[in-house]
């Protein structure tokens, strides 16, 4: 009785936790560069020095689905999508790196490439800064390139992004969907990354089969709550019994 109480009250917990990434990751189905969350539950036997009867359901792990987006052509010389395996990196106000693909670009009053919620974008020697009035656009090697306005043929290379690919197992998902590794630190860059400009990455997010997942945990939810019914019910039957006896 105690391991089925446990089991289904923990798990519906854990199925209401899923439902939770589920609708996560719907809303997010049009986000730039967005990466999947998935969730797994496993049993684990309660430990104690009575009798072991226990057993509850635990959020095992919380896997990120790395799988790449599709590749959008928006036109905007700003917009830059990271083909394959890599990453942006971004600038936070404490000075420390985070790593995104959402390659929606734009430049700050002062010049200063920068992701759309104002990070500043990271290059060989910190932030990005692009001369006014000039015409940029961005090579495959994340070379920035800058078109003097009036002089005709003459391009400057004013940066280039840092674009690094550390393991996928190093990296932990933050509170505001940016990416780190989880020791902390900085990758390094890596000269093998690509990307294309004037590109942006979609979501990874799978709509139908998000759709279906969320049927599947409603289902498994309902069960769950069944199972505490029953158990109740046993519950009482048993007490009328005893009461009788």
């Amino acid at each position: 009785m105690d391991r089925l109480i446990y089991t289904a009250m923990t798990g519906a917990r854990g199925t209401l936790d899923q439902q939770g990434a589920v609708a996560h990751n719907i809303a997010n189905a049009t986000t730039t560069g967005f990466r999947a969350e998935l969730h797994k539950l496993r049993a684990v036997e309660v430990q104690t020095e009575a009798l072991r009867t226990r057993a509850f359901t635990v959020d095992a792990s919380v896997v990120n689905d790395y799988t790449a987006g599709p590749m959008q052509y928006s036109g905007r010389p700003y917009d830059v999508a990271v083909a394959g395996k890599g990453w942006l990196a971004v600038q936070m106000p404490d000075g420390s790196e985070a790593y995104t693909r959402n390659g929606s670009l734009e430049l700050s009053a002062n010049g200063v490439l920068q992701t759309r919620d104002g990070r500043p974008v990271i290059g060989d020697g910190g932030p990005v800064s692009i001369p006014p009035d000039n015409e940029i656009s961005i090579g495959n090697d994340g070379s920035i390139s800058a078109l003097q306005p009036g002089q005709l043929g003459v391009v400057n290379v004013v940066g280039r992004l840092k674009l690094v690919n550390p393991p996928e197992q190093s990296l932990v998902r933050g509170d505001d969907g940016l990416f780190r590794l989880q020791q902390g630190g900085a990758a390094p860059a890596d000269e093998n990354v690509r990307v294309a400009g004037g590109y942006l990455e979609g979501s990874n997010v799978n709509v139908v089969d998000q759709m279906v997942q969320m049927i599947s945990l409603g289902r498994q939810f309902e069960m769950q709550t069944r199972m505490l019914q029953t158990a109740d019910q046993n519950d009482q039957a048993a007490a009328k019994v005893l009461s009788v006896s």
